[in-house]
């Protein structure tokens, strides 16, 4: 509410007329008469309710092959028709050009070994962009080569149905081409911002002394290169050399869109170079937290120079100090700086080709998982335990390009496993950060509660759960830490929403699921609907529950709805919400790879394992 407004009901409330009424009022505004915006909207977000038509879990065949979604919404009392409303799926033709075609540097169609074009069913992240009077999509692509596609859409201002337009692969030719980009978030000055998961290790490719050491994973890049059949015998390990910078990968990546459908794209190297599930900025435009997916994995919180440039800044990692082991664990956490780098002090060292041993050297550890003196012992998924020390002048490097094994030779915590979707409810200053599974390094020297080293070997083992297999989401609470220099930095975090393990009986109709069904499976990405009090948790899961489920989770009443589920052996990906694109509210969601992660044996017609790029909507905006 402007200062105008709450001025005449402030006048109002004191039953005064004419000058002696604006005198007075100016006064009385720092004696309470004023509220202030946030009590406004607090006072807002408790009067707002949001309420969906829960979705029943698919137990027929028939409901198992569909994307089923909340026929309806209550918004503030009001019912409102929705579904699942599809935009494109891979392998459509929009205005000529083909959704999800996998291009190579030179712009040329990547072929598959029988000879068709590779058109890829791994559609992840997908955002909405309103430029000028435009509006447009940015579609992930979660594959090697990877790829982002720029699609321009209409909306039907009477109904808010949006359609596609016109569609074309965002150009990274000058970037060494774009990897495995997940996840993503909209910066509060409108970009979109990717990223790129699981990036080649350096250390392994470096050590390789045949083409069988490299990892099977990182070869489909080559691709990219024009090397058609990467895992042909005739491909040498110089081939691979010549081709493949492993310190090209692993960034933030966002993309700048112009009114006229132009397309700038900046990897990040500022913020690091980690598995990048997604960046999230904060409402100060210069917080970024930063998600690490894998096993032995770390949390990052970047703190820009300036607001809305992520080019340069200060970057740290998460250190989680135990508070307890119950339902999820807790802890508080403390931040470990990482020091100051630019865009422009990295970006050449990338370019140069540098190497891991350029910036480290390794030593064996000894029998009792010490390490020689002059050497760090840590313990990260690259490769395990590890003795390490960086070379003189090299820790600016390090830090930007090794920025897991760094942060945990400074004694950052690097046990976390699968940590996926951020999110933040601006409401109660809570960040929610999901964790697909508790396990491994996030436990005591187990694995699934058995016995196992090999996660904690030569690390500090900070992390001391029972196991999770179903996941958990975690709450994170915020505030201003002076020392940092943000209002938005976490200091504890603890488990909020819990999957539970559950084995149901041969004749159960959910027999096979390993999950409670009723609950989450292997959380993975978050949006928060500010104002309604509502978390929305996609799922990313296998055997927990055989078909993924959209929740929406009411953070006071701990109410969870389950509003969506995707076919067979896909994934959900990309829940996120847009309140108000010119009066209609959407909440974005992609079904990834379908029949593609299990029961392959279902697929009966191979046009049904092509991905859907749409959003459960329209709603009225959600303001």
């Amino acid at each position: 509410m402007s200062k105008f407004k709450r001025f005449f009901s402030c006048r109002n409330s004191l039953c005064l007329t004419g000058f002696f009424v604006v005198a007075l009022s100016l006064l009385l505004i720092s004696a309470g008469c004023d509220n202030s915006d946030d009590d406004h909207n607090n006072a807002q977000a408790d009067q707002n309710s949001l309420v969906f038509t829960s979705v029943e879990a698919p137990v027929t065949d028939d409901a198992k092959r569909v994307v089923q979604a909340s026929p309806s919404v209550e918004v503030n009392g009001v019912a409102h028709n929705i579904g699942y409303q599809i935009l494109m799926r891979s392998g459509d033709s929009i205005g000529g050009a083909t959704f999800g075609l996998i291009l190579d540097q030179n712009g040329v169609p990547v072929v598959e070994n029988d000879g068709s074009q590779f058109i890829s069913n791994d559609n992840d992240f997908s955002s909405l962009l309103k430029v000028g009077g435009k509006l447009y999509c940015v579609t992930h692509f979660e594959s090697r080569p990877g790829a982002m596609y720029l699609t321009e859409l209409s909306q039907d201002t009477g109904t808010g149905i949006l359609t596609a337009v016109s569609t074309r692969s965002v150009d990274f030719s000058a970037w060494g081409g774009l990897w495995v980009p997940c996840a993503g978030s909209v910066t509060p000055w409108g970009n979109h911002l990717g990223s790129e998961e699981y990036p080649p290790d350096a250390r392994v490719h470096e050590d390789a002394l045949t083409t069988a050491d490299i990892e099977d994973y990182d070869k489909p890049m080559l691709r990219y290169f024009g090397i058609v059949d990467p895992f042909a015998e005739s491909v040498t390990l110089d081939d691979i050399h010549a081709n493949f910078n492993s310190y090209r990968y692993g960034y933030p990546v966002e993309v700048a869109v112009s009114a006229d459908g132009g397309a700038t794209v900046n990897k990040r190297y500022a913020m690091g170079r980690v598995a990048v599930e997604l960046a999230y900025v904060m409402p100060d435009q210069k917080t970024v937290y930063i998600s690490d997916d894998g096993t032995n994995v770390g949390f990052f919180l970047f703190l820009a120079d300036a607001a809305g440039n992520l080019s340069a800044g200060n970057l740290y990692a998460a250190k989680w100090v135990q508070a307890g082991a119950d339902n999820g664990g807790s802890a508080t956490i403390q931040w470990i700086p990482l020091g100051h780098a630019t865009q422009d002090e990295i970006a050449p060292a990338v370019a140069s080709g540098v190497k891991f041993y350029d910036i480290f050297d390794a030593a064996e550890p000894n029998e009792d998982n010490t390490c020689p003196a002059g050497y760090i012992s840590v313990n990260t998924e690259d490769s395990g335990h590890e003795c390490l020390s960086v070379k003189s002048g090299m820790e600016k490097i390090a830090s930007r390009l090794e920025t897991r094994r760094y942060a945990a030779m400074l004694g950052a915590t690097t046990e976390f496993r699968k940590e996926e979707g951020i999110t933040f409810d601006p409401d109660n200053n809570i960040l929610y950060v999901a964790m697909s599974e508790v396990n491994s390094g996030m436990e005591d020297n187990m694995k699934g509660g058995k016995a196992n080293n090999k996660y904690d070997k030569g690390g500090p083992n900070d992390i001391r759960l029972p196991y999770n297999d179903c996941g958990a989401v975690y709450a994170l609470e915020v505030g201003p830490d002076a020392s940092i220099g943000s209002d938005y930095v976490v200091r504890n975090m603890a488990a909020t929403v819990n999957g539970v393990m559950t084995t149901y009986d041969a004749s159960s109709p959910y027999a096979g699921n390993t999950c409670a069904i009723d609950g989450i499976a292997n959380p993975d990405n978050l949006t928060f609907i500010r104002g309604y009090k509502t978390l929305i948790i996609g799922e990313d899961t296998g055997s927990g529950h055989q078909n993924d489920a959209i929740w929406a989770y009411n953070v006071e009443t701990k109410e969870l709805t389950r509003i969506e589920t995707t076919p067979y052996g896909s994934e959900t990906t990309s829940p996120y919400i847009y309140p108000d694109i010119n009066g209609w509210a959407y909440l974005m969601s992609v079904v990834q790879h379908p029949y593609g992660e299990s029961d392959q044996d279902k697929l009966s017609d191979p046009s049904s394992a092509r991905a859907y790029v749409g959003y459960i909507g329209p709603m009225p905006a959600l303001n």
